[in-house]
This record gives C-alpha cells, structure tokens and sequence, in this order.
C-alpha cells in the first residue's frame, strides 16, 4: 500500500493486513536495499502513489479502440481460403490473424487476437467497463476475438492536461466510463454489427456474444474519440479489402478496448534501472511502461535483475 523512504532512497514497502470483517488492519514496514516495482499496466493507484511522493513520471504513447469478435468458421474461411460451408478438417488449427495498416498517419492494428476464444470483462474499478480477450488451451470456442486498436500520442490527451503525466490514464477512465454508462451502468457493454460500426449507425440489434454480461445495441463511435473512431471506420474497410468476408455485418464489435500498454512510464537509469529520483527501486514491465505483453515483460525483468546484480557488485 506504500513504499518507504529514507534520505531520498527507496528501503522497502509497507503492506496491509486484512482486519477483522474486511476493513484495514495494522501496517507491516518490509525493509529491502532494493525494491522492483513489476505492477501491471492498469495499477493505477501505483501511479497515483508514486505521484504523491513526488517522483517524476512521464506519459506515453498506447492504443485504444474496441474488441471485434467473428465466428471462427468466418475466420477460417478467410485464412485457409474455404469454399462457403467447407470445415477446415480435424487437422487444421482455429485460424488467427494479424493486421496492420497505416490511417491517416496512425497504425490501427490487431491487438491479442484469441483464435477460438472469448471476450471477457476486465474492468479494475466501479463505474467503468474494459474487454480483453483470451482462449482456452484447446480453442475450442466458437467465436474469434480481437481488439483492434489506434495509436495515440500524447498530444491527443490535451483536455486533461491539468492531470500531467497521467492526462492518458485520465482519457482512458474517461472512455470506460463513457462506454459503463451507455451499456447501462453495469458490466453489460456497448455493442455494434460491425458494419453499422463502419456506416456510423447504431444497432438496432446485435448477434450472440462471447462476452458473458452481455450487451447494449449501441453507437459505439459516439462514444469513441474522434481521433479513433474515425481510424477505425477507414480501418475496418481497409481489413475487408485485405480479408474478403472480414466486414460483415455478423462480426460484432464491443467496446471499449483501452488497455492495450500503460499510457504512463516510470523512468528509470538508462544503466542502473533505478528510478532517477530513488536509488533502490526498479520500475519493470508493462506497469513501467517497458513493456508491452508477456514476452517482453519478462525479457524486462531480466535486464532488470542483471542492473540489480551490477549495481550490487
């Protein structure tokens, strides 16, 4: 719930025990020479926390968009190039896919596509929804899932320039709580046939969903900044050119997808990994903003753990 400092130097953290019926206990005071601070992107308060003690942070780019699901038959038509109604086999797996294309001068790309997979909510605080998608090992579901993202800068979060280094953050919840109160203030969310997504008008009705709180016919361009529903818009035709059958009018687009990376990063010493204001804490990962998936963040904790290791010799 904290970190300790002392003359300026980051010497371990203080957790909370539970008290009786939920509510807060005591503190415990963790003292360490070094701290590595590996939260995940959407930890929010971490960010908050490090604001208030007053060490610098630094917004960054990420992307936002929506979550667009197809059945994976549609998917593997497309890929394995089947004729209408002809299954991919027993031996063929459920078919992914990746694609990127430039709109106006911004990627609008696939993020996490989960072939033979589910959209689920991933909401971190009330009053907001948030889709991610994952599969099972086998993949076995029906639907196809993917977020489809635009990249954002950090000039595309000047109305809330009076948050600073976390105006991104602030323009994410803003999304989120958009979408939470057009999807009917519970985890229901806003939903769309993806070719009334395309053609700027609402759904008067949508198909079978994945995702298991449902959802809300809805105009989700309406909820969505300008700068990425109209990348979106040119973005989806671009896919359908690309992928024939791709734009249909069955695919079914949710949203919002708006935690692709953290909209913040937590510097550190190009050459110890230490924060530059607080010798002995280690920000990694994707929480950092150093990373962007499982891969990479792992690949980060070990550049850490060798920092750690030279600055200890």
């Amino acid at each position: 719930v904290d970190l300790s400092f002392q003359n300026g130097r980051c010497t371990g953290v203080f957790t909370e025990r539970v008290g009786e019926n939920g509510g807060s206990g005591a503190l415990q005071r963790w003292t360490a020479e070094a701290t590595i601070l590996a939260t995940g992107h959407s930890a929010r308060d971490i960010y908050r926390l490090l604001r208030s003690k007053g060490l610098v942070l630094e917004a960054k780019p990420f992307a936002l968009g929506v979550r667009v699901e197809h059945h994976q038959s549609v998917v593997d038509q497309i890929q394995y190039h089947l004729r209408p109604g002809e299954d991919r086999g027993p031996w063929l797996p459920p078919a992914p896919y990746k694609i990127v294309r430039q709109v106006a001068e911004r990627g609008v790309y696939s993020f996490c596509m989960c072939p033979g997979g589910i959209i689920a909510p991933c909401a971190t605080a009330p009053g907001e929804v948030v889709t991610n998608g994952w599969s099972p090992s086998k993949r076995d579901q029906p639907w196809a899932n993917s977020g489809i993202v635009v990249e954002l800068h950090p000039g595309d979060y000047s109305a809330f320039a009076e948050e600073g280094p976390l105006a991104g953050m602030a323009f994410q919840a803003a999304v989120e709580q958009a979408c939470w109160e057009a999807g009917g203030r519970t985890q229901r969310v806003p939903a769309q046939r993806l070719t009334d997504f395309v053609e700027g008008r609402a759904s008067s009705a949508v198909g079978p969903s994945s995702y298991l709180p449902g959802t809300t016919p809805s105009e989700i361009g309406a909820l969505l900044p300008e700068v990425v529903a109209s990348r979106l818009r040119e973005g989806f035709r671009a896919f359908g050119r690309s992928m024939r059958g791709y734009l249909t009018d069955q695919a079914v687009v949710h949203a919002p997808e708006s935690r692709s990376s953290s909209p913040v990063r937590i510097p550190r010493d190009r050459d110890t990994g230490q924060h530059p204001q607080a010798p002995g804490l280690y920000p990694v990962g994707e929480g950092a903003g150093y990373a962007g998936g499982i891969v990479s963040a792992a690949v980060d904790g070990m550049r850490c753990v060798e920092a750690l290791v030279q600055v200890k010799a």
